[in-house]
């Protein structure tokens, strides 16, 4: 009992999200080492309560987060770009994301800690029922002939 105790109190340690330098209401989520996150770190969040539907229909999902308000997928950096997140998803950049309780629910088998983010970024327009759009507003969207 007491050798089950111990390792959990390690565990709780060693899976604590760290504190962004000079922003203590936001932490970054703490990757486990064995994964390579070539591509840098971004986290996705949506609402809780479009956690399991989301995960059930990914067909592949990498590192997810979770606490009692959102769930976060692990994205690859750069994964906003050209794509309008709906306003119930939240997109952090650096994976800093609001400091709750976010504590590490699903590993991908892969060694790679990443959510493919098109997919991701289509399942969460469902859910929330919103039509996705590509691109920024006011930009054109195709090169113009010459």
């Amino acid at each position: 009992m007491l050798r089950n105790a111990l390792s959990q109190l390690l565990g709780a340690r060693r899976g604590r999200p760290e504190e962004e330098d000079g922003a203590p209401d936001r932490v970054r989520l703490p990757l486990p080492p064995a994964l390579s996150a070539s591509l840098g770190c971004d986290a996705v969040g949506v609402p809780a309560q479009y956690g399991f539907r989301l995960m059930s229909h990914l067909p592949r999902a990498g590192c997810v987060f979770a606490d009692a308000d959102r769930w976060w997928w692990i994205v690859p950096a750069g994964s906003d770009l050209d794509l309008d997140w709906p306003e119930q998803a939240s997109y952090a950049a650096g994976a800093y994301v609001p400091a709750g309780r976010p504590r590490l629910i699903h590993t991908p088998e892969s060694r790679t800690p990443y959510t493919p983010p098109i997919l991701l970024f289509l399942m969460v327009c469902q859910v929330t029922g919103v039509a996705p759009t590509w691109g920024p507003s006011g930009r054109p969207r195709a090169v113009p002939a010459p």
